[in-house]
């Protein structure tokens, strides 16, 4: 047994035929899982009490094949993250990069094409700096939904990944992007709709703000919010938890439909919302301050940077900062995110359908 990933150089285990047991047939890489004892693979092949025994005794790869907690959970995305750097870091770096590349290139011609000056000292702003600055600033939006569609596919790209380092195997950067290959439209098309129904979603709650606001005196006002505002946050968590949560996961890894994805995500988080939701906040509490942490100096030195080189080229250092301050931080919460999401996911199969022993056939634990 081994609780870390094989050594490099060490040939597939037999029967492997694809990464991680899912989707079209890879190339294996260079990993190695050991056969259990002929009698716990028996004893693991009947079911039962053994069963679970196996689980939490055989860990090929990033996690423990068993039900997951908290602990479990974090700990196999820190490992996914350390020991495939590229197909995690890397691939959120990139897209990061790509994308904040918009706003530093809209700025620098701003700066060295059209002149625009920029004074974070001064405390008025003339009419040509302000429109420079909301250009700037415009392009910073933009280069932010760039980063966010592009992290659309790191998404997709990393349930593969984890799963495969759930059985001992590291996916190379181009092979994670590959076993995306025939979901990536539906997945774009999963994330619209999503965000579409979120934005309805919004709206419908702010619509209705209005015409209480309009049509209703003080009063009832004060008492629409009291009421109102926490069952829209309730509303917001459970949206989020069983329709919004898991059906990424979902669509890469089962290679269902849009609707098939949704209904998968509802079916997991059943009688599982308030675990699955607690573990969702404390990790976007935990990615929200560490990509402060991270950000926070590079943007300070930017601050400094700005008042240093003087007004014809601050925009540009200040623009420069924030946007090597958003590929930092992406480094981290993107893939972080993403593998903690797809443990859950992976988690919930193994508590309600027994995956832990197809992880473990795939992983070569119990034999072919």
């Amino acid at each position: 047994m081994t609780d870390h990933f094989p050594p490099p150089g060490s040939p597939p285990p037999p029967g492997a035929g694809s990464p991680s047991g899912y989707g079209r047939p890879h190339r294996p890489g260079p990993w190695q899982v050991p056969a259990p004892p002929p009698q716990l693979a028996a004893q693991a092949a009947r079911g039962g009490p053994e069963r679970g025994m196996l689980g939490a005794a055989h860990k090929p790869g990033a996690m423990p094949l068993r039900p997951l907690g908290l602990g479990d959970i974090y700990d196999a995305a820190f490992r996914i993250i350390r020991f495939n750097p590229t197909a995690t870091v890397g691939s959120a770096v990139l897209v990061a990069a790509i994308a904040m590349l918009v706003p530093i290139l809209v700025t620098s011609v701003l700066t060295f094409a059209v002149g625009i000056t920029y004074d974070p000292s001064s405390s008025s702003v003339d009419d040509s700096q302000l429109a420079g600055v909301l250009a700037t600033y415009g392009a910073l939006g933009a280069g932010a939904v760039l980063n966010s569609l592009g992290l659309v596919f790191v998404t997709g790209m990393l349930a593969h990944v984890t799963i495969a380092a759930a059985v001992g195997k590291r996916l190379t950067l181009g092979q994670a992007w590959e076993a995306t290959r025939g979901a990536r439209w539906r997945l774009v098309g999963l994330a619209l709709l999503l965000g579409a129904a979120t934005v309805l979603l919004i709206a419908a709650y702010v619509l209705l703000w209005v015409v209480v606001v309009v049509t209703a005196d003080l009063l009832v006002v004060v008492l629409w919010g009291i009421v109102s505002v926490p069952g829209f946050v309730v509303l917001l968590w459970f949206f989020w938890i069983r329709v919004y949560y898991l059906p990424v996961s979902a669509l890469m890894l089962e290679r269902t439909g849009i609707g098939g994805s949704i209904a998968r995500g509802w079916r997991l988080t059943s009688r599982a919302f308030w675990r699955t939701l607690g573990i969702a906040l404390l990790t976007w509490l935990i990615t929200v301050i560490a990509g402060q942490i991270l950000a926070f100096p590079i943007g300070l030195i930017g601050s400094g940077g700005a008042l240093a080189v003087g007004p014809d080229h601050a925009l540009l250092v200040v623009v420069a900062a924030q946007a090597l301050g958003q590929v930092v931080s992406t480094a981290f919460v993107a893939p972080f995110t993403a593998a903690v999401t797809t443990l859950q996911y992976l988690d919930q199969r193994m508590r309600k359908e027994a995956f832990d022993v197809e992880l473990m056939s795939q992983a070569g634990v119990l034999g072919s």
